[in-house]
């Protein structure tokens, strides 16, 4: 993983060059990444779906972060990037079906890790069931729902915690039901803006 060659970019996002995974984080170079958030509508209402990530992750283990999402490569188009859904949970999605919803930079300084992203942003529409997720255990540990005015309430802290439901698979193996209420300490920690921004586009796509 420490030796992904990505594309990185300088301050005003100019192509500089390659490196490696371990040295974009440390040195905190601007690089892609490919992020799809996945949206089912039950009796009505839109649920977003939010993945929890493995205890055995380096960044950011055991916390909620995007549906599916990751690091694009060095010989990857942005196109390439909708593997990410297929290796983390197991459905196929097509490019062609996803709705794009832009290009989102963020930064993030946590210690020594630096995580300055360009983040290209898609949103996939989908009846989705739980029972049809296969998790790659190595990244990702669950999965949950949430409303998505609850989602967007505790980012605009008008809520300060939220409602989750789904699963988690844990490291013997075994399956346990998600019912809780979390803050936004449970969350990866992006920006707030970043997810206000992504909250307002899906929102937008009614």
């Amino acid at each position: 993983m420490e030796q992904e060659q990505l594309n990185i970019f300088d301050e005003k996002y100019n192509h500089i060059g390659v490196a490696s995974r371990k040295e974009v984080h440390e040195k905190g170079y601007w690089h892609e990444a490919f992020h799809c958030w996945i949206v089912s509508m039950e009796d009505g209402c839109p649920f977003v779906y939010l993945q929890l990530r493995s205890q055995e992750k380096k960044d950011y283990p055991y916390l909620l972060d995007i549906t599916a999402a990751g690091h694009l490569l060095s010989n990857e188009t942005v196109k390439d990037g909708v593997r990410e859904v297929k290796e983390e949970i197991g459905i196929d999605v097509a490019f062609q079906s996803l709705l794009p919803l832009g290009v989102l930079n963020y930064s993030v300084h946590r210690g020594d890790f630096i995580d300055k992203e360009i983040a290209h942003v898609f949103l996939h529409l989908a009846s989705l069931r739980f029972e049809d997720l296969t998790l790659q255990k190595e990244e990702v540990a669950g999965m949950v729902k949430v409303e998505l005015d609850e989602f967007e309430a505790l980012w605009d802290d008008t809520a300060e915690t939220i409602q989750v439901e789904g699963f988690e698979i844990d490291q013997e193996g075994c399956k346990r039901l998600i019912n809780e209420r979390v803050g936004k300490e449970k969350f990866v920690p992006h920006e707030v803006s970043f997810y206000k921004a992504v909250i307002e586009r899906i929102k937008n796509e009614w």
